[in-house]
């Protein structure tokens, strides 16, 4: 049985049901994704806050007193249908890390054949890429004039162009790496749910907002669930997997009573067994926003007031090209702040489009350009609790943005980091000023300050049912929930610390290696 259709889910579900002796019964809370903006990559704009496709959480006050959005996937699916569709699968440090902090089997190594097996890249098979898999993954090349001369200016600020930030190495400047099929989003319900829907031992429901698992004798019995106000209890045969991701994984294992027994009595929640690291050990990607105001530049905020628009629909209707083809970047450079470092800790994000809401809102009236920078491996860690016993009710999410001094430091850099390459040749001439944070503001203390104000998430949290080789670690190295038998997590909840990019490809990995491990596990 397995808790959510997410990025996670959905490979969980092809890759158990491909064996006919096992049953599955995938539940989700969401719906279908029948809305074509959907599958138009442009499309995220729209869907990724609306209330029919997403959890829509928002943070305790923060940085700034501020509550800062997190769309969270609520459809078939789950955050890899209305994400930025952006394909990076961190360093080799990364897994390496993993492993020496004892998550035995997740080493980079160990990893690298299940990335490959998900994908089907449109470059050659190669050691490190994969064909033929569920997932497509394109790299589209110069989509427009702005995004050009933005990897242009990046070489002449001395950052090496790299073809392929998913290789042997990250470093560099590159044009985003997408999850995408000939200009249609390939998410983890089209991709690995959608050609295995008629297999006769696989069951989805759909519009089920899970309450909690039943736990008996040590061991997980069941799940209590909801479709429209109607109540259902699944019995498991086997196993339960949670998959709810980063936020629903977490707030379900402490409303099936475990986690923090003190915390969870507050809230009338029976503690059935001890684990306070669950909801624990929470990152996320922290971006600012570096805007600029260019020259008429046919960027996205000037197409979408003017009759080039029509054109736009019309390229994408006819060759599925254009604007409406676009990821949530265009361009990702992975540098470092400072060269006395072994790899990568700033990744930036740039598109030829800006709003000063970054969080949803409208694109600005101006021709405008967004270089947004974030630390790759923030050291600040937050929390996920419980607010009431309600399942219905939002969990209460304290990211504890920027309470380490690096991450400060780290956020600081990238801004002036963007600010070298606007100033390069390739894009001085049509770079008229800097509309955020403003050229005037210059000190660290002040830059610290502005970022503090204009920095969003880049919706990456992971680690709230920390993997561990400890006794404190809220799941094994093969996934299983400590104290509970019967009970994994498999999603971005377990990662013990969040990896040097975008975390939609690591999910899925972790829903392939996580489908070997329980056949295996099953074959005894």
């Amino acid at each position: 049985m397995i808790v959510g259709a997410g990025s996670a889910g959905c490979v969980l579900a092809n890759r158990l049901s491909a064996d006919p002796r096992h049953r599955v019964l995938l539940l989700e809370a969401g719906g279908k994704a029948r809305n074509p903006l959907l599958h138009i990559p442009i499309g995220f704009g729209k869907t990724m806050h609306s209330p029919h496709y997403s959890w829509n959480f928002e943070t305790e006050p923060d940085l700034g007193g501020r509550r800062r959005k997190w769309p969270r996937g609520k459809v078939l699916g789950g955050s890899s249908t209305i994400n930025g569709l952006l394909y990076i699968r961190g360093q080799r440090e990364d897994y390496d890390g993993w492993r020496q902090l004892g998550c035995t089997g997740w080493s980079y190594d160990d990893v690298l054949p299940y990335y490959r097996r998900s994908q089907d890249s449109d470059r050659a098979d190669d050691p490190l890429h994969g064909s033929g898999g569920p997932l497509r993954v394109e790299h589209p090349q110069g989509q427009h004039p702005v995004s050009s001369r933005f990897v242009d200016a990046c070489v002449q600020a001395g950052i090496p162009y790299n073809d392929d930030p998913n290789g042997a190495v990250q470093e560099g400047v590159a044009y985003a790496p997408v999850t995408m099929r000939r200009g249609v989003r390939c998410s983890a319900a089209t991709a690995f749910l959608d050609p295995v829907r008629t297999r006769g031992n696989l069951h989805i429901v759909t519009g089920a907002l899970v309450e909690g698992v039943d736990i008996a004798d040590g061991r997980a019995t069941a799940v209590r669930y909801r479709v429209g106000g109607v109540a259902h209890r699944a019995v498991a045969l086997e196993e339960i997997i949670l998959s709810a991701g980063a936020i629903g994984s977490p707030q379900l294992l402490m409303l099936s009573g475990i986690g923090d027994g003190d915390a969870l009595a507050a809230v009338g929640v029976e503690a059935r067994v001890q684990s306070p690291d669950v909801g624990r050990n929470l990152q996320d990607h922290l971006a600012s926003m570096v805007i600029a105001s260019l020259t008429p530049s046919a960027t996205f905020n000037e197409v979408v007031r003017s009759p080039a628009i029509l054109g736009q629909m019309w390229r994408y209707a006819t060759a599925r090209g254009g604007m409406f083809a676009s990821a949530a970047a265009h361009v990702v450079v992975f540098c470092r702040s400072d060269t006395r470092l072994a790899s990568p800790d700033i990744q930036l994000h740039m598109l030829p489009a800006s709003t000063s809401d970054y969080a949803g809102g409208d694109l600005d009236r101006f021709p405008g350009l967004t270089c947004a920078p974030c630390q790759l491996r923030p050291e600040s860690r937050g929390e996920v609790t419980l607010r009431s016993a309600d399942p219905a009710a939002p969990p209460v999410i304290r990211p504890n943005y920027l309470s380490a001094p690096a991450d400060q430091e780290a956020l600081v850099a990238g801004i002036r980091i963007s600010r070298r390459i606007l100033a390069q040749p390739a894009l001085a001439d049509i770079v008229e000023r800097e509309v955020m944070p403003g050229a005037d503001v210059e000190a660290s203390a002040s830059l610290l300050a502005s970022a503090a104000m204009l920095s969003e998430s880049v919706y990456h949290p992971v680690g709230t049912c920390r993997m561990g080789g400890d006794p404190a670690s809220v799941v094994d190295p093969r996934l299983r929930v400590r104290g509970v038998a019967g009970l994994r997590v498999a999603d971005a909840s377990i990662m013990p610390r969040l990896i040097s990019g975008n975390t939609n490809a690591p999910a899925i990995m972790i829903g392939e290696k996580a489908a070997a491990m329980i056949l295996e596990d099953a074959r005894g």
